[in-house]
């Protein structure tokens, strides 16, 4: 059976966006026979790459796992035998959570070899897909050049798995009460009605991209 993961860089878990994006798309897998894995980064303890350059030995051993043994250890195992995998994480300062930076580091790196003809480690394609979840607007975001500053992560992927695709949600619903806050640049009204009118519209859309993700995946 065609196995799909989700692997959550969120803190946040149920009722929360990424956490509800990735749960829809892997749902959407789910619609087309797969048999799915959501995986909490934020249970784990770890650390990024740590440089020791061990999956770029000669005649290494690592077989595209990354050598430094901690919480992650038995996650890249299972993630070397998936036939996709869907990421998800908020944008923070511009970026993706330091957890899911870390995360990404230590997958990625040891799957890609410094060889001009041969820098692929797995000998299949597979398919991948990133979902982004911010408090931007659209046009802050393409402000502030997030689109620009998160391109890493899809160079990372195409070059890891072979196919890549990603999926941006803006204006997300942030605090559960925006009254007990210290936020006033943001229009509580204006975000419940993201929430309630936008937001399922998005989660429809990373339904469509997990059903993409199994499909491509058994090609």
């Amino acid at each position: 059976m065609t196995k799909i993961y989700g692997i959550n860089g969120s803190p946040r878990r149920k009722n929360w966006n990424t956490y509800s994006l990735l749960e829809s798309a892997l749902k959407g897998a789910e619609s087309v026979g797969a048999e799915t894995e959501l995986i909490n980064l934020y249970d784990y303890t770890y650390k990024g790459c740590i440089s020791c350059l061990a999956c770029k030995r000669k005649n290494n051993q690592t077989n595209g796992i990354c050598a430094y043994k901690d919480d992650l250890t038995p996650i890249f195992e299972k993630l070397k035998e998936a036939d996709g995998i869907i990421f998800g994480t908020p944008v923070y300062y511009l970026t993706v959570t330091g957890q899911f930076k870390s995360f990404l580091e230590r997958l990625c790196f040891p799957l890609n070899r410094y060889l001009k003809d041969d820098s692929r480690v797995l000998d299949k394609i597979i398919p991948t897909g990133i979902i982004y979840s911010m408090n931007f607007n659209e046009e802050q975001a393409k402000e502030y050049k997030i689109p620009q500053v998160l391109f890493s992560n899809k160079y990372a992927l195409s070059l890891a798995y072979g196919d890549f695709e990603d999926l941006w949600v803006y204006d997300t619903y942030q605090f559960s009460d925006y009254s007990k806050y210290d936020c006033d640049v943001f229009d509580p009204n204006h975000k419940l009605k993201q929430k309630e009118e936008h937001f399922p519209i998005d989660l429809q859309n990373a339904y469509e991209l997990g059903k993409r993700i199994a499909q491509k995946a058994v090609i």
